[in-house]
């Protein structure tokens, strides 16, 4: 009985340290945990889901500066892990001379921008017990310029902008785009004042993938959809200087690097 015992606290102990991490912990990463299937996982202040078999999944924002703690219980013992956080560079640019309209939107569309906002607030929130998000995700479009990245910046008429947190896929307009993922559809809005035709898939545990700007959108809320499965084409809707698909990963409301999936193996 004694070397049962004994048996299984090592067991236990060892258990209890192997947890392993899939990402890099710097500004904007997508983090992939993999833990006891029965844990309870908590990121700072924040407890988190973990899927059955043990998987549990984490974003960093753009611009956090201070590490990040993991706090992991098993049968009530609990393993503290503090990682830091790297610093990323980002590109800025500089654009002066433009018309005023160009840079801040007319006071008649605010009311429209602010409901628009509470939608995709909304399907952001969504916190389901899927675990898509553990699988490779694949690229949207097949033959693609990229023309814009995450975490840019731009200074129109010596005023900092919103950073850009998606990428921008260049390609013919009407060019069929694929879901990187299996998820369920959580929006499908045909006109947003600055998205244009948009899309929201849910992948689990609050991971989702936005695109925007579609000119053709063929799923709708509620919709199961498999990765690889065409869901509309590319366009140039809402604020648009181009034909271009712009697709942006979040975990809740922290705005991901969609880079982070796209690359992970």
């Amino acid at each position: 009985m004694r070397i049962f015992l004994i048996f299984f606290f090592i067991i236990k102990f060892q258990y209890l340290g192997a947890v392993e991490f899939l990402g890099k912990f710097e500004q904007g990463a997508f983090i992939l945990g993999i833990t006891s299937p029965n844990s309870k996982v908590k990121i700072d202040n924040r407890n988190i889901r973990v899927s059955k078999d043990g998987y549990f999944a984490f974003g960093l924002d753009r611009d956090r500066k201070n590490n990040v703690l993991i706090t992991i219980n098993i049968d009530g013992e609990t393993k503290k892990i503090e990682k830091k956080v790297l610093k990323r560079e980002y590109k800025i640019q500089r654009i002066d001379g433009l018309p005023p309209k160009q840079v801040t939107p007319p006071p008649e569309v605010y009311e429209r921008i602010k409901k628009d906002n509470v939608l995709i607030g909304k399907a952001r929130s969504i916190d389901t017990n899927y675990d898509f998000f553990k699988y490779n995700f694949i690229y949207p479009i097949d033959k693609y310029i990229i023309t814009g990245v995450y975490g840019s910046q731009r200074i129109l008429n010596g005023k900092p902008r919103r950073p850009h947190y998606g990428i921008d896929f260049h390609a013919p307009e009407g060019t069929p785009v694929k879901a990187m993922a299996d998820g369920e559809v959580t929006l499908s809005e045909n006109d947003m004042y600055f998205t244009g035709g948009t899309i929201i898939f849910d992948h689990g545990h609050g991971i989702s993938t936005l695109y925007m700007h579609m000119k053709d959108i063929n799923v709708k809320v509620g919709q199961k959809i498999k990765k690889g499965q065409i869901v509309g084409t590319l366009g140039q809707s809402g604020r648009a200087t181009g034909p271009h698909l712009d697709i942006r990963l979040n975990w809740f409301d922290v705005k991901l690097d969609p880079m982070a999936v796209l690359k992970r193996k």
